[in-house]
């Protein structure tokens, strides 16, 4: 990393920019967040036999895979919603040795997406919209048919991934990206981008929640920050959740290669929707307490996302509506996602059936943090089979 502070230079000249429309969040004082105690209504103690069989095995799995590989994140196991095992290791700003702790808000990278898929829902819960609608209902101008809001939910879309194509195809690396620049690329280079059928089959692909998080500003009438945090953070008491825009610059914390040293910013960190959510572990629980416990959203909701929608391959992994899963052939599903933006590396892992939560944020690049999956047969009858790293 160059030496200049460049949370600072972001800072001046943030209100010149585009990305800068939503800077603060107002808060309702007249309207107290709820707190996730308010929502979880059967979550339930366990044995002090239970406690320690899972206390042991998250242990030693953090012992023998984690803290070997050098470690720096938040390391967090629940059973039922209780906290089993939790670890913060490593510093927030390594030149300045600060501790990370449970109030660090560290870059979900892509576990944002749960997010995302989530509002979406909401969305179409409230009749606003629907998951078949067609891409081109809500952004003016997109001209490719048959792309449907659900399989940009499922990666089913066909589209490319900005991530790879902008550079490719010329877009000035001095130029900050954000979303509506995704949509205008789109639009402006039809012609020149290799798009596949539509629900032809699964292409992961991070496009298709830059888009996601256009249409639900344009539904929701508000900025995707401010839908989340009004939506998920807020109710929820998530209180060190935020969506990153320009404004956090100075306040996000950054990440770090395997060398220790600092990841720059680049033309890319200003898209959310795919990504940049900043959390904790202890957030994240309440976010999947909420889920697993609470009336955030319908049964019949929860089900469409956590089915798997891309039957092209054999085997147990598939993806859902803003969720990866493993369905095995018992029907019980592990709903999960990881996550790799920079040094970063993150894993939210939800045992639905067993009631169980894995949650690995990492600030430090660490491949091993995805060997989380190794913790899941201590929860029941799961073989974890290999999966992608993000």
């Amino acid at each position: 990393m160059k030496n200049f502070n460049l949370p600072a230079i972001l800072l001046l000249i943030c209100p010149l920019m585009q990305g800068c429309y939503f800077s603060t969040i107002k808060k309702d004082k007249s309207k107290p967040a709820r707190t996730i105690t308010d929502t979880v209504s059967n979550a339930s103690s366990l044995s002090k036999a239970e406690i320690k069989k899972y206390h042991d095995a998250s242990e030693e799995f953090y012992k023998e895979v984690l803290e070997k590989s050098r470690f720096s994140g938040e390391f967090l196991v629940a059973k039922k919603g209780e906290v089993i095992f939790e670890k913060y290791t490593g510093y927030a700003h390594f030149d300045k040795k600060d501790a990370l702790n449970e109030s660090s808000a560290l870059h979900l990278a892509s576990v944002s997406k749960t997010f995302t898929g989530m509002a979406v829902l909401k969305l179409w819960e409230e009749q606003k919209l629907s998951i078949n609608d067609e891409v081109s209902l809500h952004l003016a101008g997109f001209p490719y048919t048959g792309v449907t809001i659900k399989t940009l939910l499922n990666h089913r879309s066909g589209l490319p991934n900005y991530v790879h194509v902008m550079e490719q195809l010329g877009w000035d690396k001095r130029r900050t990206v954000y979303n509506q620049d995704v949509l205008d690329f789109l639009i402006k280079n039809k012609g020149r981008l290799q798009v596949a059928r539509p629900d032809k089959s699964f292409h992961y692909c991070n496009t298709n929640y830059a888009l996601l998080a256009l249409i639900i500003e344009k539904v929701s009438g508000v900025p995707y920050p401010q839908y989340i945090y009004e939506n998920f953070f807020a109710p929820l008491g998530m209180t060190n959740s935020y969506v990153f825009t320009m404004a956090d610059s100075a306040r996000s914390l950054p990440s770090y290669n395997w060398k220790n040293q600092q990841e720059s910013f680049t033309f890319l960190d200003a898209v959310y929707g795919d990504k940049n959510i900043y959390s904790t572990a202890r957030d994240l629980l309440k976010w999947e307490t909420a889920l697993s416990y609470g009336n955030l959203f319908k049964k019949e909701t929860l089900d469409s996302a956590y089915t798997g929608y891309s039957h092209e391959k054999k085997g147990i992994r598939n993806y859902g509506l803003g969720w990866r899963m493993l369905e095995y052939p018992n029907s019980e599903k592990i709903i999960f996602h990881n996550g790799w933006w920079h040094g970063n590396n993150t894993v939210f892992a939800r045992i639905i059936q067993d009631s169980a939560t894995v949650i690995v944020l990492g600030n430090r690049f660490n491949k091993n943090i995805y060997q989380a999956k190794r913790l899941f047969p201590a929860f029941g009858d799961y073989e974890p089979e290999a999966d992608t790293e993000e």
